[in-house]
C-alpha cells in the first residue's frame, strides 16, 4: 500500500482490448483487467441491459421467497448450460462463491448424517478468493500466513494424484467433506493440469464419497474454450463455482452450480432444512440483467470457442521467449491463458524481477499480470493472433530490460 501511495495508475476508459490512462495514452489489457474481461471492454449491450434495468427494478433480495425476473432467467440459463442437472445458488462474486461452497458441502454431510465430514482440501499454488474459507482453502502460503487460526484444510501438492490419495487415506476418507480444484491454476502461476489429473481426481472422489468442488472462477465461460472449463475433462464435480466472466467483470455477480445430489436435502420437504447463508446482494437484478447480456454476446459471437480455438496461438506467441536467459518456463496451451516464469538466479539476484518485467511491459503499451515467480497473460476472447504478437513483442522488451538491469548490477 505505501508503494503505491500517490503513484497509482488510473485508467480512464476501454474498448475492446484497449484502456486508456488519464493522460490518454492506449494499453492492450493483457490480463482482461483480471482474468475476467471476457467480452472486451465497452460493450454496450450490456450497459443498456444494465441501464433498462436499474430503470425497472434496480435491486431486490432474493431472501425467503422473494425473487425478481432476471434472476430467475439467469439462474435456468446456468443450469440448462451446466455440465450435470443441477440448481443455482447465486452470490456477489467469486469469493462469496466460494465460502458459499465450502459451508454447503460441510451443511451437506450433517443434513445426511455424516457430519465428522469437515475437512475440506485444495492444492498447492491454488487461489480461491480472500474470503474466510478461500483463505484457509489458500495454496499459495502468503495468502494464508498471519490470519491466526482457520478453518480445518489440507493443502497436497497440485501436481500427483498419488499425493492427493495418500492424504485423503491419512486424514481418513470419512472426514473429508470436499477438495477444491481449479481446472487450471491461475494466480498460482497458469498450470494446466496433469494428463489424467483430474479424471483421476474425479473417480477418488466417487470412490470416497468426497465432494469434488470445481472452482471455475477464472476458467468459466469461455476462458478454457467452454462454458465453465470443466467439460474439457471426464470429470464429475458435485459443485462448479462461478463469476468473472458471468457478467465478463461489468457488474459483481458469482454464484454455485449445485448438483442435484447435494442440493436435495434443502429441496425436497417444504419446511425440512434451511440453508441459513447468504449474500446481501444475492440474485441482484441489475447484476443478473448484466450477466444475461454477456452470456448472449458470449453464444452469439462463438467467444466461448476462442478460448480453445486460440490457445495455440498464444502459446506460440509466446513460445520464442523460452529462449530469454532470463526465463525458465512460458505455460500455456489450455485456454486462453500463459505465464512466464522467470528464472530462480534471475528472482534470486535481482529484487522485485516480476515488477520490473510488467512495468517495462507497461512502458510498451501492454499490461500484464505479476504473479510470484511469473507473470500471467490472459487477453480478452476478442483478442487476435496479431494482439498475441503485441503481447510477445512487450515481454521481450521488458526481459532484456531486465537483463540490462541484471548486467548492471554484476
Amino acid at each position: 500500500m505505501a508503494s503505491v501511495r500517490h503513484a497509482e495508475f488510473v485508467l480512464e476508459r476501454g474498448d475492446d482490448v484497449w484502456v486508456w490512462d488519464r493522460d490518454g495514452r492506449r494499453y492492450l489489457d493483457a490480463t482482461a483487467s483480471l482474468w475476467y474481461a471476457n467480452v472486451g471492454h465497452g460493450r454496450r449491450e450490456i450497459a443498456e441491459a444494465a441501464v433498462a434495468q436499474l430503470e425497472r427494478l434496480e435491486a431486490y433480495s432474493t431472501f425467503g421467497d422473494f425473487a425478481n425476473e432476471p434472476a430467475l432467467e439467469l439462474a435456468a440459463t446456468l443450469a440448462d448450460l451446466a455440465p450435470m442437472p443441477a440448481r443455482v445458488f447465486l452470490v456477489s462474486g467469486g469469493g462469496d462463491a466460494i465460502d458459499t461452497a465450502a459451508k454447503l458441502a460441510r451443511q451437506y454431510w450433517s443434513q445426511v448424517g455424516e457430519p465428522d465430514r469437515t475437512i475440506l482440501i485444495s492444492r498447492t499454488a491454488g487461489y480461491h478468493g480472500t474470503h474466510g474459507y478461500g483463505t484457509a482453502l489458500a495454496g499459495i502460503p502468503a495468502n494464508r500466513e498471519g490470519f491466526g487460526p482457520q478453518v480445518d484444510t489440507i493443502q497436497v501438492p497440485h501436481d500427483s494424484i498419488e499425493a492427493m490419495h495418500v492424504e485423503m487415506e491419512r486424514a481418513d476418507p470419512s472426514r473429508i467433506a470436499a477438495v477444491f480444484v481449479e481446472p487450471v491454476i491461475g494466480a498460482g502461476g497458469v498450470y494446466p493440469p496433469m494428463p489424467g489429473y483430474l479424471e483421476g481426481l474425479s473417480e477418488l472422489c466417487r470412490q470416497t464419497g468426497v465432494l469434488l468442488v470445481v472452482d471455475a472462477v477464472i476458467c468459466g465461460f469461455g476462458r478454457l474454450g467452454t462454458w465453465f472449463g470443466i467439460e474439457r475433462w471426464q470429470a464429475d464435480p458435485a459443485m462448479i463455482v462461478f463469476a468473472k466472466g458471468v457478467t465478463s467483470g461489468y457488474l459483481p455477480l458469482g454464484g454455485v452450480i449445485v448438483c442435484e445430489r447435494v442440493a436435495e436435502p434443502f429441496w425436497t420437504t417444504p419446511g425440512g432444512p434451511v440453508l441459513r447463508h447468504g449474500p446481501t446482494y444475492s440474485g441482484h437484478p441489475t447484476c443478473c440483467a448484466a450477466a444475461l447480456a454477456n452470456l448472449a454476446l458470449l453464444g452469439r459471437e462463438r467467444l466461448v470457442e476462442r478460448g480453445r480455438d486460440l490457445e495455440g496461438a498464444l502459446l506460440d506467441a509466446l513460445a520464442p521467449l523460452r529462449e530469454h536467459d532470463a526465463v525458465a518456463e512460458v505455460r500455456g496451451g489450455t485456454g486462453m491463458m500463459a505465464a512466464v516464469e522467470l528464472r530462480s538466479d534471475v528472482l534470486d539476484t535481482q529484487a522485485g524481477a516480476i515488477a520490473k518485467v510488467t512495468g517495462a511491459a507497461r512502458e510498451a503499451g501492454v499490461i500484464v499480470r505479476p504473479l510470484g515467480r511469473a507473470v500471467a497473460v490472459s487477453p480478452p476472447l476478442t483478442a487476435t493472433p496479431e494482439h498475441f504478437q503485441l503481447i510477445a513483442q512487450a515481454l521481450d522488451h521488458a526481459l532484456d530490460s531486465l537483463s540490462a538491469s541484471l548486467s548492471g548490477t554484476r
